[in-house]
């Protein structure tokens, strides 16, 4: 899964960036375009199943599903004009699976905004805007061959200019790409287009300590026009940063104080997965224990095809124990003498935290 995170300069995209990625790749200052190049960090996804089924199987290693973010350059008025820098970066959160707007809450000034003061209702109109006048643009190009194209008389290619005309519509109407009136199958068509506003949003506000403490997300949709559909996710970076260098009993503690049952990070994934569709499933031996993210409703097959091409293609048979029974009896051998291990075909619809082992041909 990768996640882009946009936002304007000085709402604390960078820092951010590094409290969730533990790292300080993104250069942080209190003016405006300090990120010039793009930053990529990787994290591990937090499970604890797979802590559970290390314990129970011993491997030799385990791997865990990760995230990586990126994080661009501040996005200001006119950049899909070419102001500023963030414009020049937005190729790289163009194959991103969900895209993370920023928003600043948090009042400090010792760091400049870049408008007349902290609004995150105006702050998120002026992403969203500039979104959007990108997409218009790779619409444009996209739809003055389309159309050319369609003068053939070919159908298929007349539908696909009816298509990008839905979309340069919706677009042009200063909507999002995802609200146009679009069955599934015409929204794939343009999948090779990498829409920005045609992406999951996911919504992180940067609050400071004492905002944390007095969290309100109901005051948060209104501060910023965010339907209440949206999760909006609170994060103290400089809380993530010292959550980061302790044990997970004192990370409990210090999260309770502020009222919060996990970090900021695992509440962006959490809600990532959701957004986006996504669950996990296992695979457990002696060499190794990992974890495998898929969309929800994957079959077997395709499942297997995540490990590697030939496990798709050869598929025979999976066969699978849910999660509960797997730790119930304390492993696979057990579960298999009470007969708990059942054996899937190419169809087996794939359940969140099944524990699998494919059969194939080479």
């Amino acid at each position: 899964m990768k996640i882009g995170i946009v936002g304007l300069p000085n709402v604390g995209k960078s820092t951010i960036f590094n409290a969730l990625t533990r790292s300080k790749k993104a250069a942080t200052a209190a003016y405006a375009f300090c990120t010039i190049d793009p930053n990529v960090g990787v994290v591990t996804v937090p499970d604890k199943r797979l802590k559970t089924l290390t314990d129970i199987v011993h491997p030799e290693k385990v791997v865990p599903a990760v995230v990586e973010f990126v994080d661009i350059a501040g996005i200001v008025k006119g950049a899909s004009e070419g102001e500023g820098l963030g414009n020049q970066f937005l190729s790289h959160i163009r194959e991103c699976d969900a895209i993370a707007e920023v928003i600043r809450f948090f009042e400090d000034e010792n760091v400049s905004h870049v408008g007349d003061g902290v609004n995150p209702m105006k702050d998120l109109e002026t992403i969203q805007t500039e979104l959007i006048l990108a997409d218009l643009q790779t619409i444009q190009k996209r739809l003055l061959k389309a159309k050319s194209d369609a003068k053939s008389g070919d159908k298929t290619k007349v539908a696909y200019a009816e298509i990008l005309e839905k979309v340069f519509q919706t677009l042009d109407s200063g909507k999002l790409a995802h609200g146009s009136s679009l069955e599934e199958e015409e929204f794939e068509e343009l999948h090779d287009l990498h829409l920005l506003t045609m992406k999951p949003f996911l919504y992180i506000a940067n609050v400071g300590e004492t905002q944390l403490s007095n969290f309100n997300e109901k005051t948060l949709h209104e501060k910023t026009g965010i339907s209440e559909n949206y999760d909006i996710i609170p994060i103290c970076a400089k809380l993530e940063e010292e959550t980061a260098g302790l044990s997970e009993e004192d990370a409990t503690e210090l999260l309770k104080e502020y009222g919060l049952a996990e970090t900021g990070l695992n509440h962006l994934i959490r809600t990532a997965y959701a957004t986006l569709g996504l669950e996990t499933y296992f695979t457990a031996g002696p060499q190794e224990v990992r974890a495998w993210t898929i969309p929800k409703g994957t079959k077997a097959a395709q499942a297997a095809g995540k490990i590697h091409t030939d496990f798709e293609k050869g598929f025979i048979k999976t066969e699978v124990t849910g999660f509960d029974e797997y730790v119930q009896c304390g492993g696979e051998q057990t579960a298999k003498e009470k007969g708990l291990v059942r054996q899937e075909g190419r169809d087996y619809l794939v359940k969140d935290g099944d524990v699998m082992y494919f059969r194939y041909n080479v």
